[in-house]
């Protein structure tokens, strides 16, 4: 009895967790303009992450903490909802208040003087519950509910801006992308129900469930089902083609962009390719590792030649999300859930760090009335100086992204890298190509996230040499800076160990699902960890010298540079041969519908309305008229007979007068 009480407390809490959140969006939808400000959002994300650490600490590594009632009925299947709790549960449960929290609380001092702060708080606490309430979702059919208000919220987010143009076609964009892949969701939906009559996760995907016990490695429906959630994931998650709609995201605010690239929005993919995992085969597993490890270089190639300073992020935040889904790929899902709560304490951290710099180079540009792009970096320049406390966490962040030792990035990353190559000697020869393409980008990563830092932090102010003017830059505000000590502290190595180079004694790595198929190939946890850090250092050592000290030997152009500055002409490729041709069709079929199905509608129309006419005029002077003229008739007959008998002589004599010559005319000539 008292373990079904604490069970039922558990739940009830994550329950307030996740309606937290909720109350404050009801809080500023129904509190009018006035409600501006941020204070119940904050409180609500805050008690959603003191609950989701007590229920942590309590049911980490326990049983399976589930609860569903029965919902509604389709034919002989009821459908059921309820809440889901186990480690992955509470991973994601704890990291999205951990990272939103810092975010509201940032978001105070950067969105200060808003026209619109309450609808940004709104929008903010929307999307927060509809993430938490993603990842607690026992059915497949209630997660997409919430995976589809999450693509709702951050459409509002990343169009916060409406009035500006860009925002409103990157919102768009993002939109119409993600409902390619909420189609591929739909349809894997319809053919895990057709199979098996529900959407319950514990009774589909558990260690005795469905999948496991009539599913079998080669049901045809496993393969289709697999692509069918991974298309989902890949525009959720933004992989290769599906990804292009990640960069211009960054038109909303610079905190809501590292929200949507640390722990929510782009994160929602992996965690679901995490939950269905036990549905995927061979075909599916090598289909999604080998677009993973694309993305993941196709993506830090283009980073490296960016000059917006979030856009270098934004492609960076795809690149690790290649690497995430490689390992869903390889089947490590528990190094793949390690990776992505790494990744978002130091995505969210630099994205952070550059809101702070955005933040003061706008204050310039409107106090000298400067016609200046506040994100280049071509711009920026030796603000190590004037920002120090910006410098040492933008240092601490991309340490973590590029991988280097005593940071958490170094553990996940090396974890991933070694099970890669132990994955590849355990395939065909063939496969090598997906761990190589992660350790080159891996080595992009250090030297693009090099090139980030020195351009910004390092050499001349550069904004005060194009206008010759000096300007002067200031630290940014308090209630910026302790958000980011705070997401700094999460970056390095012991939140998650207490052995900073040996990814093994992770307690988060340990605590989720791992696979034991690879053998350990020991060489691999010696030599590659040092390669790819020699490899990291060689590459910052030589960004250092290119961008912080000026000693730039190449030409900023070129085929490969341009290749990859205008993103392998994707966006040109999709606008041409997708966008275009689309508009022509429903344009062609627009006049079609015009020209000629309208035309023959009105056609007919005008025919049965001129049938209608000629009915009437037969109608009214042919039928009609004969029956008016034999009335006519008889009353003129009428009218002639009794104008006869008034008792005048003369006209009777006439009559038959008239009478009498008729009838010789008759009787002579007929």
């Amino acid at each position: 009895m008292e373990q079904f009480i604490t069970h039922k407390v558990m739940l009830v809490l994550a329950l307030i967790a996740v309606i937290a959140p909720f109350l404050a969006f009801l809080t500023y939808a129904l509190g009018g303009k006035r409600q501006k400000s941020g204070v119940v959002s904050t409180v609500a994300i805050a008690i959603s992450l003191l609950l989701s650490l007590f229920l942590a600490i309590s049911a980490w590594n326990r049983e399976l903490l589930h609860v569903r009632y029965d919902w509604f009925t389709i034919g002989t299947n009821t459908v059921t909802v309820g809440i889901l709790v186990n480690n992955l549960s509470l991973v994601m449960l704890v990291l999205v208040p951990l990272v939103a929290l810092p975010v509201h609380i940032y978001s105070f001092s950067y969105m200060k003087g808003d026209t619109g702060l309450r609808r940004y708080w709104m929008y903010l606490s929307l999307f927060c519950f509809a993430m938490l309430g993603l990842v607690v979702a026992d059915s497949l059919f209630l997660l997409y509910m919430c995976w589809e208000l999450v693509g709702f919220a951050s459409y509002l987010l990343i169009g916060f801006w409406y009035e500006r143009d860009a925002a409103i076609k990157a919102n768009k964009k993002a939109f119409l992308i993600n409902r390619l892949g909420d189609l591929g969701f739909l349809i894997g939906l319809a053919i895990l129900f057709s199979e098996f009559g529900t959407w319950d996760l514990a009774q589909l995907f558990g260690h005795d469930g469905l999948i496991a016990k009539e599913g079998g490695a080669d049901a045809s429906y496993l393969t289709w089902a697999g692509l069918a959630f991974f298309l989902a994931a890949m525009a959720k998650s933004a992989q290769f083609p599906l990804h292009i709609w990640l960069p211009d995201a960054m038109e909303g605010p610079t905190a809501v962009s590292s929200l949507i690239h640390a722990a929510t929005m782009v994160a929602a993919g992996v965690f679901l390719l995490a939950r269905v995992s036990p549905l995927f085969n061979d075909t599916v597993l090598m289909t999604i590792a080998t677009v993973g490890s694309i993305t993941a270089f196709v993506a830090a190639s283009i980073a490296l030649t960016q000059r917006d300073i979030k856009r270098v992020l934004a492609f960076s935040t795809i690149s690790q999300l290649g690497f995430m889904m490689v390992a869903i790929g390889i089947g490590q899902i528990g190094t793949a859930i390690f990776h992505l709560v790494t990744h978002a304490f130091f995505k969210c951290l630099l994205f952070l760090c550059a809101g702070a710099v955005i933040h003061e180079i706008q204050h310039q540009k409107e106090k000298h009335k400067l016609q200046i792009d506040p994100q280049d970096i071509g711009l920026m320049g030796g603000l190590r100086k004037t920002m120090p406390s910006t410098f040492v966490l933008s240092l601490i962040g991309a340490a973590a992204l590029a991988g280097l030792p005593l940071t958490a990035g170094y553990l996940s990353k090396d974890a991933l890298l070694i099970f890669a190559f132990e994955w590849a000697n355990y395939q065909a020869g063939f496969w090598v190509f997906i761990p190589l393409l992660l350790m080159i980008a891996s080595g992009m990563t250090a030297f693009y996230i090099a090139r980030w830092l020195f351009k910004i932090f390092y050499g001349q102010n550069r904004l005060s040499l194009s206008i010759g003017k000096a300007i002067h830059y200031h630290e940014a505000p308090v209630l910026m800076r302790w958000p980011m000590v705070l997401l700094a502290g999460c970056c390095l190595f012991f939140v998650f160990s207490y052995n900073p180079l040996v990814f093994e004694d992770t307690w988060l790595l340990n605590g989720l699902e791992r696979t034991d198929l690879l053998q350990r190939v020991n060489i691999y946890h010696t030599v590659i960890p040092a390669a790819i850090n020699s490899v990291s250092i060689v590459l910052i050592f030589l960004a250092w010298r290119w961008y912080a000290k000026g000693k730039y030997p190449l030409k900023g152009s070129g085929m490969l540079y341009d290749w990859s500055y205008h993103q392998y002409g994707l966006n040109r490729l999709y606008e041409k041969g997708v966008v275009k041709p689309l508009l022509f069709v429903s344009g062609a079929l627009y006049r079609f519908d015009v020209k000629i199905i309208d035309g023959l509608v009105l056609l007919v129309a005008n025919l049965v309305e001129l049938s209608g006419r000629l009915a009437a005029w037969v109608d009214r002077y042919v039928l009609d008229g004969a029956v008016n003229g034999v009335g006519n008739l008889a009353q003129g007959i009428g009218m002639l007979l009794r104008n006869g008998r008034k008792g005048k002589v003369q006209r009777y004599l006439l009559g038959m007068l008239i009478v009498f010559l008729l009838m010789i005319i008759y009787a002579n000539f007929i």
